[in-house]
């Protein structure tokens, strides 16, 4: 198969962004995610929309319809009322694009000037390696100038054979570890949580982690824990370890009252003990 019949459900793109690796940086969130996490701050990337039309009555300013049996998103009419995604019951949305690999490259192509680099992130775009792969490697072939960084919840055992190639074109990971504890784990996102630190390792020891991430939740979670053990691997290394307040933005409301954000007393200490244990660049945000 041709990279350019190689096809990926994107959700989103974001022209600039400093928030999804080094600089200023192109962001493209892939449609679709193998967790389930409690705290999803974007739930409508997790699932492919399913075609039950309710989102169609909701929109308001017909911007949604129906063609052949599948719902369909004219952008142009489209007022970001997001009442669609609200009224969506599956955890979807009908936003979702389509796009080959020349079609994205040409996304590229328009703000290349003007960014450090492509991050892709999700969903979970991992789910979508192949396509990244190819994506990947055509930015590489024409811009060798931009870096290509993979945000990811860690889930694929990335040492198999099959990922190799994938990892090669990719600079650099930016890996999420939500919890250490396996049964903490898996209540929380509905996967083991084995790979994860499969993966921590493995991109250190091949040096392609850039940042790990963990969101901190007040009393649900063994923080510390997640913390110490995370902190004990990067240690010494110029990996950043992003220390995230969490936040009831875009959670899901049923799930809202259940989850508490901690206090900066506890963000701090936790910093604190990921510096004691010499991890040399820490953020708190």
């Amino acid at each position: 198969m041709s990279s350019i019949e190689l096809t990926a459900k994107i959700n989103k793109i974001i022209k600039f962004s400093n928030v999804d690796g080094p600089g200023n940086r192109m962001a493209i969130f892939f449609q679709g995610c193998n967790f389930n996490c409690e705290y999803c701050h974007n739930p409508e990337t997790i699932n492919i929309c399913k075609n039950c039309y309710k989102c169609v009555d909701e929109c308001p300013t017909n911007a949604l319809y129906i063609e052949k049996e599948k719902v369909v998103w004219n952008d142009s009419l489209c007022c970001e009322c997001d009442r669609c995604i609200k009224s969506c019951g599956f955890d979807a949305s009908p936003k979702v694009k389509e796009y080959s690999v020349s079609q994205l490259v040409k996304e590229v192509a328009k703000v290349k000037a003007f960014i450090k680099g492509v991050t892709v992130s999700g969903g979970e775009s991992t789910l979508q390696y192949k396509f990244i792969t190819e994506f990947f490697k055509e930015i590489k072939k024409s811009w060798p100038n931009l870096t290509c960084f993979v945000d990811t919840n860690g889930s694929l055992d990335l040492e198999k054979d099959i990922y190799k190639e994938f990892v090669e074109v990719t600079d650099s990971f930016m890996l999420d570890v939500k919890a250490w504890n396996e049964e903490e784990h898996f209540k929380l996102t509905e996967k083991r949580v084995e790979n994860v630190i499969k993966n921590l390792n493995f991109l250190k020891e091949i040096g392609k982690l850039f940042e790990v991430r963990t969101v901190v939740v007040q009393g649900k979670l063994n923080n510390r824990m997640t913390i110490k053990n995370v902190s004990e691997i990067i240690a010494k290394t110029d990996v950043r370890y992003k220390i995230i307040k969490y936040r009831h933005f875009g959670v899901r409301e049923i799930l809202q009252e259940t989850l508490l954000p901690p206090t900066d007393k506890e963000l701090e200490e936790l910093e604190s003990l990921a510096q004691k244990l010499e991890v040399k660049n820490t953020l708190i945000i």
